[in-house]
C-alpha cells in the first residue's frame, strides 16, 4: 500500500505522480538514482581526460612543467573560490526549500548563476590571452616559447583546453538549468515537499565545482610548485 503524502502538502499545492509509477515514493527514488546514474556517466567522460593527462605528465614532465607556468594561477585561483562560494549558495537554496524560505530560495539560486556567469568571465578573458600570446593548439602555436620542449608544451595545451572547456561547457548548460530552477523557484513550485529536483540541479553544479576543484592544482600548480609559475 502507498503512503498518502497529501497531507504534509500546503493549501493548493500538489506533487505529480506519473502513471508508470507506483507511487510518489518510488518515483522519487528512480529520479534520485537517475542523476547518479548520470553522474557516474560524467565521472567516466572526465576520467579518460584525466588519465591522457596523467599518461603525457608522465612522459613528458618537465615540458609540462615549463607549459603550466604560463597559466594565470591566480585567475585559477580567482575561479576556484568563485565556484565554492556557488556550491554554497547553491546548498542554501536547497536548504531554503526544504524549510519554505521562496524568496531565499529565488536570491540563493540568483546568487549561485551570479557565481557562474563570473567564472565563464574571468575564463573568457583568460583564453583571450592564450590567443594573444599564440598558445593556442593548432598552426599558429608559439613552439619557440618552449624550446625543446614545443610539440610536448602544445600537449599540454591540448588537454588544458579540452578538459577547461568541456568544464566550462558542463558550466553552461549548468547555467541553463539554473534559469528554469530560477523560473519555478519564482512560481514557488520548490517546497518542504517538493524540493527533489532542486536537489539533484545541486548535485549536477556540485560535480562541476568538484571536477574544477581537481583541475586547478593540476593545470595550474603543476609550474608553479616547481618554481615556474607567475
Amino acid at each position: 500500500m502507498s503512503a498518502d503524502h497529501s497531507h504534509a502538502l500546503p493549501a493548493g499545492v500538489r506533487r505529480p505522480t506519473y502513471s508508470h509509477f507506483e507511487d510518489l515514493a518510488q518515483q522519487e527514488e528512480t529520479e534520485k538514482l537517475g542523476m547518479w546514474a548520470f553522474l557516474i556517466t560524467e565521472v567516466m567522460f572526465f576520467g579518460a581526460l584525466f588519465t591522457a593527462y596523467t599518461v603525457y605528465r608522465n612522459l613528458y614532465p618537465e615540458a609540462f612543467m615549463k607549459a603550466s607556468s604560463h597559466l594565470d594561477w591566480k585567475l585559477g585561483g580567482l575561479n576556484t573560490l568563485v565556484l565554492i562560494v556557488s556550491s554554497l549558495t547553491m546548498a542554501f537554496a536547497i536548504r531554503a526549500a526544504q524549510t519554505g524560505k521562496y524568496r531565499q530560495v529565488v536570491w540563493q539560486t540568483v546568487a549561485t548563476m551570479i557565481f557562474g556567469a563570473m567564472f565563464l568571465v574571468v575564463k573568457y578573458f583568460e583564453y583571450m590571452s592564450k590567443y594573444e600570446l599564440n598558445l593556442m593548439p593548432g598552426p599558429t602555436f608559439d613552439y619557440a616559447a618552449f624550446g625543446e620542449h614545443g610539440p610536448q608544451a602544445r600537449i599540454f595545451f591540448s588537454i588544458y583546453f579540452a578538459m577547461t572547456g568541456l568544464h566550462a561547457f558542463h558550466m553552461i548548460v549548468g547555467l541553463g538549468i539554473m534559469t528554469w530552477v530560477l523560473i519555478k523557484a519564482r512560481k514557488r513550485y520548490f517546497t518542504p515537499e517538493r524540493y527533489l529536483p532542486l536537489e539533484n540541479v545541486g548535485l549536477y553544479w556540485h560535480f562541476v565545482d568538484l571536477v574544477w576543484i581537481f583541475l586547478f592544482p593540476m593545470l595550474y600548480l603543476l609550474g608553479a610548485h616547481y618554481g615556474l609559475g607567475h
